[in-house]
């Protein structure tokens, strides 16, 4: 990914990880979610 691109995907995946936050989502479930994002960054 160019910088711009890395930029904007960090950006959005912080914003994805604090909504599955306020939604009240165990811990356990947040990360198999955020695993599942990171891997289509990748």
């Amino acid at each position: 990914m160019n910088p711009s691109t890395t930029a904007d995907f960090d950006r959005q995946y912080q914003a994805h990880l604090k909504h599955l936050k306020l939604k009240g989502l165990q811990p356990k479930t947040i990360d198999a979610y955020a695993r599942g994002i990171r891997r289509m960054g990748d």
